[in-house]
Order: C-alpha cells, then structure tokens, then sequence
C-alpha cells in the first residue's frame, strides 16, 4: 500500500480502526480479530488505531496479546480522556488522569512506547493547555512520541498547538459528515497537522450494507444513533442511489468508492476505517489503488451535500461533548 505523510509521520494510506473487535457493532469473535490484524499488516497497513475506551481496556489489551511480536511493524496510535463512571460515559482530561490512563494504555499494549496519543475529546472543565501539557509531560518521559486530538475545533486546535506541537487531528469525515471542512482543514493545514477522518464508511452506511435496522443486534450503537433512526434513515437511504450507480459504473464496491473520495480530498488524509474481518480489511486496501475520475468524484461528493443528511451524527448525551465552530 502506498504512504502518506501525516504529520511527522509516514504512515499506510489507510489505516485499520480497531474498535468493533472490542465494541459497539455487535459481538466480535477473537480468533477473527486476530486473523484481520496480521492480515492488514500482511497487506501494508502500517497504522493501526485503538483507544483506552474500547470496550474498557479490552481493545487495547487485545493489540497488547496479538501482536506484541510485529509491533515494529506498524505506527500505534491510542486515545485517552473518555472515561467510564458506573456505566456512564464522562470526560476527563486532568493532567492526573491524562497520565495514569497514558500508563494503563502502555501496559495492557505491552509496549513501552505508544507513537501517537489522542485526547479523545476536549473536556471544558480544564484548559486545553493543561491537558496537552500532561501529553508533553509524556513525551519529555518517553512514554508517547507525538500528540494528537479528536474531534477539536479550530480554536482549540491552535490552543493546544501553541502549547506543544500537534501532529495530528482525527475527527468524523465522510460523504455525510463534513463538518471539519467549515475551518479545521484549513487550521491543519496552516500547521502542519495531519487530518485522520475517522467513520469514513459512515458506520457502513456508506457501504450500502445496512437496509433494514432490526437485522442489528438490540446492543448496536447505531440503535442511539438520529441518523439509522425512523424516517431519517429511509431519508438517507434514498440518498445512496447515486453512489450505487458511480460504483457499479467503476466495477467496485460501495465501500471502496466512499473511501476513494475521502482519499481524493487531500494526499495526506489517513482514513481508518474499522472493521473485524479479513474479507473487508482486504476490501478497503483496494479502495486505495481505485482510479475515479474527477467528474465522477465530484458527483459522489454531492450524494450528501449541504443540509441533505438526515439526522444527526449522535444522541444529544453525546454531541454535548463535541467541539463545535465558534459562529
């Protein structure tokens, strides 16, 4: 697979998001993670992704366990700050838990060193600058090489670059989700920041897989989720129709041409897309050599433009612990 630049990283061009083998999108079976983790390695994936939060530990306990022998293989990026308090899901990024969580990630990865590390969310209750500082306090130590951040505003972003070099920004991007476009490229690409779109496949929406909701188990997130929901989601899905078309047009999957758009937008994006199976770890690396036309990239572009989603993107509990734009 080819490389790209992010950052003061050189990484695969996609990445691998590992969290359904812990989390989320129904039960996931070890022996198949497993599998799908030495074969994206195999195939040239060099960037995998995990964080403290997925499924509390397990995920990254599960990198620590499958692939302690291969990890100079591949950038190991993690995410810290989500915590869980009796169930529920909270934000903290004080400098205290920042580190303590900084060690929990590299013992259950069982390496003694994590490349990048995220702040999975901004906490308002702590300047963003107290909490990069703890993240370059574990640089200075050692313990991660670079500092990254999700889901961060533009303003935020520039706080916390101002207090130690960012390298990347990993946020939601897709053909229906196109919020960092309002002002976050720009900030990126101003600093030299590298941008991870994170749910490039739309949660496989995208991927034209999912038609009718009640085939996902009772405990999928995308149960909470405005946009797989009632009449959005018989909305949105009137929306794939061209997306279809442009693919059947190019002998490839729904999937790979979603991907080849987010990997048309800049030539050093690094989408993630998850899964827990060889047979689509496989299917997304193709997206990777797809030859698209500019014309036809740019009608895919207008499957889901403007106000045309349906929904959004979580349950209120959730979007209140996002970043937004200042207006």
């Amino acid at each position: 697979m080819e490389t790209r630049q992010l950052g003061e990283l050189q990484v695969s061009a996609l990445g691998l998001g590992c969290m359904s083998m812990s989390q989320s999108y129904g039960e996931a079976n070890r022996q198949e993670s497993k599998r799908t983790l030495h074969r994206a390695l195999d195939i040239g994936y060099t960037f995998l992704d995990t964080a403290s939060l997925y499924g509390l530990g397990h995920n990254e306990t599960l990198l620590g366990e499958v692939l302690p022998e291969r990890r100079n293989e591949f950038i190991l990026a993690s995410k810290c700050g989500i915590v869980d308090r009796d169930g529920r899901r909270a934000v903290d990024c004080t400098p205290e838990n920042v580190k303590k969580t900084c060690e929990d990630s590299l013992r259950r990865l069982n390496t003694d060193v994590i490349d990048l590390y995220y702040l999975h969310r901004r906490d308002f209750n702590v300047p963003i600058e107290e909490s990069v500082g703890a993240l370059a306090d574990c640089v200075s130590a050692g313990k991660i090489r670079y500092i990254g951040l999700s889901e961060c505003s533009s303003t935020t972003i520039r706080k916390a670059h101002s207090e130690h070099p960012i390298c990347a920004v990993q946020s939601e991007y897709s053909l229906w989700s196109r919020e960092p476009e309002i002002k976050v490229f720009d900030c990126c690409k101003e600093l030299g920041i590298g941008f991870v779109p994170f749910s490039p496949l739309g949660r496989a929406f995208l991927a034209g897989v999912i038609t009718d909701m009640s085939a996902l188990g009772d405990d999928d997130m995308r149960h909470t989720m405005p946009r797989f929901l009632g009449d959005n989601f018989e909305q949105n899905l009137k929306q794939l129709t061209d997306l279809r078309e442009v693919a059947a047009a190019n002998s490839c999957t729904m999937a790979q041409l979603a991907l080849a758009w987010v990997l048309a937008q800049d030539p050093n994006f690094v989408p993630i897309p998850g899964t827990k199976h060889v047979k689509y770890v496989e299917e997304n690396a193709q997206a990777a050599q797809l030859s698209i036309s500019a014309s036809e990239l740019v009608k895919v572009g207008e499957c889901f433009s403007g106000d045309s989603v349906y929904g959004d993107r979580y349950a209120k509990s959730h979007m209140i612990s996002l970043d937004p734009e200042e207006s």
